[in-house]
């Protein structure tokens, strides 16, 4: 069983105080009748997809290290320890995509990700993900924040030193709010709405009805008709099937339809408010009922998403790694911790050339640059950048050619005839 699925599991089954954010669970709050946990919340439809989104773009972006070479450029740092740690494996047994991906997912339902930090040391040699329900923070006498856990038959008593903690929105020092918690009415509704649609198929689309009698019946006749009931009528496999009356038995439906109840319209709702607490454009999970698949608006809805949901989750996860990672020297030199989203930004083939050709023509680009986007190999002297009024050098720009000397006329020279 992977981490995050014992974390579900356990965090599930636990009960613990609520005026802790760090700590609830739903358990002690039960809204439109539903115990809201994070295997109930992922068993929605629209909450997996929002997560599974987020988590997995964020995950498969490359998070790079950076420095600043002797020039003042800023250059990929791939002999720095944490390059590594960071874009390959953060330990031994997860890739980079499988640890981000967990991480992110915490911060999604619990507004917490840890990690605890082994060093050699000043250098950090592994980062090992820590289960968010398990994690207790608080401060310590000398006013340092604390972070204790037990695991694996192993109690920890950390500080901020030695555990790498994102938190998520609204975070405060002692951590993030929890989606799992100021999201539990909206989800509570969407599984209530779930459980609703799923008996109503189950009874056959009629939830309830009654048979009148004129007569009261005896004992057996009412065990007698509960049997036939159950296994000749109840379930979707026999809706419709005719009903035999006897004895003046007549049924009488006391329920409305699920398009009357407006059902479908309830788990529509249901999606939109899942999609709005994760801030996901609701057509990126499959909800298209009222937008179009297709158009440029939906174009725009992507670089909003881009912008102004997975730029703000990014920048806290670059900002703690710089925080908690980058020693002193590291910072004097320059170094920075970036995730590289060139990918999600990039055009379809028209738009990539007119960037490129503009890049060029006004010399901020040059042709290696290009190559190297669109994974060419170099080409000779492709490394200078040039302007485009003579495609010369940028340095050479505005300067006039020197002239040349004049060379004297070579071969024999003409004689004319009566000259002399």
């Amino acid at each position: 069983m992977g981490l995050w699925q014992k974390a579900v599991t356990a965090f599930s089954r636990r009960t613990l105080d609520i005026t802790k954010p760090q700590d609830w669970t739903g358990a002690n709050d039960k809204p439109a009748g539903e115990q809201v946990t994070p295997s109930g919340v992922l068993g929605l439809s629209a909450a997996w997809a929002c997560v599974n989104l987020i988590a997995g773009t964020i995950a498969t972006l490359p998070l790079m290290v950076y420095r600043l070479d002797k020039q003042g450029v800023r250059v990929v740092a791939k002999d720095h320890p944490l390059y590594r740690i960071l874009h390959d494996s953060p330990n031994s047994d997860q890739t980079a995509v499988d640890y981000i991906e967990f991480m992110q997912s915490s911060l999604e339902f619990w507004g917490n990700s840890y990690s605890r930090i082994v060093r050699s040391g000043e250098k950090p040699v592994s980062l090992l993900p820590i289960r968010p329900d398990i994690m207790v923070v608080d401060r310590n006498e000398a006013g340092r924040i604390r972070y204790r856990w037990s695991e694996d038959g192993k109690f920890y008593d950390l500080t901020d030193e030695s555990v790498l903690h994102v938190r998520g929105f609204g975070g405060g020092p002692l951590g993030g709010l929890s989606t799992l918690m100021f999201a539990r009415n909206a989800f509570g509704l969407a599984m209530a709405t779930d459980r609703a649609a799923r008996e109503t198929f189950q009874n056959g689309m009629r939830p309830s009805g009654q048979f009148v009698f004129k007569d009261f019946l005896t004992p057996d006749q009412r065990t007698q008709l509960d049997e036939r009931l159950l296994t000749k009528y109840l379930g979707a496999m026999n809706a419709g099937r005719p009903y035999i009356a006897e004895g003046g038995a007549e049924y009488k439906p006391i329920s409305i339809n699920p398009e009357d109840a407006q059902m479908l319209e309830t788990r529509s709702f249901s999606v939109d408010e899942v999609c709005r607490f994760f801030g996901v454009p609701p057509f990126m999970i499959g909800h298209t009922e009222k937008s179009t698949s297709w158009g440029s608006g939906l174009a725009e809805q992507v670089l909003g998403f881009q912008k102004f949901n997975l730029r703000r989750r990014v920048k806290r996860i670059e900002q703690a790694i710089e925080k908690r990672l980058l020693t002193a020297a590291d910072r004097a030199a320059g170094v920075t911790v970036e995730f590289n989203m060139e990918g999600l930004l990039r055009g379809d083939g028209a738009a990539r050339a007119a960037f490129y050709k503009s890049g060029l023509n006004d010399g901020w680009l040059n042709i290696d640059q290009v190559c190297a986007w669109e994974n060419l190999p170099p080409v000779p002297g492709g490394n200078i950048n040039r302007v485009q009024m003579q495609n010369v050098p940028l340095t050479e720009a505005g300067k006039q050619p020197e002239p040349k000397p004049a060379q004297p006329a070579d071969g024999p020279k003409l004689r004319v005839v009566g000259s002399e």
